[in-house]
């Protein structure tokens, strides 16, 4: 096990050298921060990746809906046992009556996934039936939501949803009457000071947020007709490694929901062999170890943060290619052991 940043460090850049990785590598210990940028951002302009380069989260922002829902909780704006037909009225009429806040936080609602990973194959390929740049506001996405059955009873088994998250902005959106994105600024990624991390619009990305692409090389084919326009509770937000390190920080540090809700967040539940991970309440768990993770993986993006709340050694790996993370996240398992 690799316990020096600097060697960690080392180590994590050299597979990211060797393998043509396209992205940011960072090893944060507070005084010492080891960040590398390798690749591209923009192919056709040769724009290099910087240190500071912005990159898709994908399913990694699903943290920041648990969080936003979290603070509604606490403010008494909704609660874990609120009931989404509550607050879905004739909307969606396929999800059970009996889906809770609770049971979309911890993927256990049961419900179908528009968005279901186990059958979609390939990262890239077309799966979205609204035209993406219809997908910009929450509201919009209830008809690609609707016409799912249910698939298992609510809380019965725990089985990662892409739609349970989106449906989890819905509810949070109608129940705190704000738009999703304008709730996540004001309660999560403000206090946590992270100004590099947003939701911009994928066909007006700003000049410092990376190019996704569908292919690790010899390709300059985006991701803008894959993906919706904005992204929204399920993924699509855009940050920086050292955004990244913030957000850890603050959210161990109990500025963004209390120390209480961070411990129940990150408490594990179950057990998912096949990410050789845990999961507690919008965050992943170390296997069998104190880390706590965010992953994400779409057309064009892939990455893992992962923080050690004991040392507060915060390991970020974000790429602008749909696999690319990959290697250097294998290499980050192993120096950790």
């Amino acid at each position: 096990m690799t316990s020096d940043p600097q060697t960690l460090f080392a180590a994590l850049d050299k597979t990211a050298r060797d393998g043509g990785f396209s992205g940011v590598v960072s090893v944060d210990l507070g005084e010492q921060v080891h960040v590398a940028g390798h690749g591209l951002a923009d192919r056709r302009h040769q724009v290099p990746v910087r240190p500071g380069t912005r990159f898709a989260m994908a399913s990694g922002s699903k943290a920041f809906t648990a969080l936003a829902v979290q603070c509604l909780v606490e403010d008494g704006v909704l609660s874990l046992d609120t009931t989404a037909r509550s607050l879905l009225g004739a909307d969606l009429p396929l999800v059970d009556d009996a889906v809770t806040v609770r049971h979309l936080l911890e993927h256990t609602s049961g419900i179908g996934d528009y968005l279901d990973e186990e059958a979609l194959g390939d990262i890239t390929e077309y799966v979205l039936r609204t035209p993406v740049h219809r997908l910009e506001e929450t509201e919009a996405f209830v008809a690609e939501l609707d016409g799912y059955p249910q698939v298992s009873p609510p809380g019965e088994r725990f089985a990662y949803n892409n739609g349970g998250y989106v449906l989890l902005a819905l509810l949070a959106e109608r129940a705190a009457r704000l738009p999703f994105h304008d709730l996540v600024q004001q309660r999560v990624l403000d206090p946590a000071g992270l100004t590099g991390t947003g939701f911009p619009r994928a066909d007006q990305l700003p000049a410092d947020v990376a190019i996704g692409y569908l292919h690790e090389h010899g390709s300059d084919r985006t991701n803008v007709l894959h993906l919706p326009v904005r992204g929204n509770g399920d993924g699509g937000a855009c940050t920086t490694a050292a955004d990244l390190s913030r957000f850890w920080r603050a959210f161990l540090e109990g500025r963004i929901v209390s120390e209480s809700a961070v411990a129940e967040m990150t408490r594990p539940r179950v057990t998912v062999e096949d990410e050789g991970l845990r999961y507690g309440r919008g965050f992943w768990l170390d296997l069998d170890g104190p880390g706590v993770v965010l992953e994400g993986c779409d057309a064009g993006a892939s990455m893992r943060t992962r923080v050690d709340p004991r040392s507060g050694l915060v390991v970020s790996i974000l790429s602008n290619t749909s696999e690319g993370a990959w290697p250097v996240i294998s290499r980050l398992q192993d120096e950790l052991g």
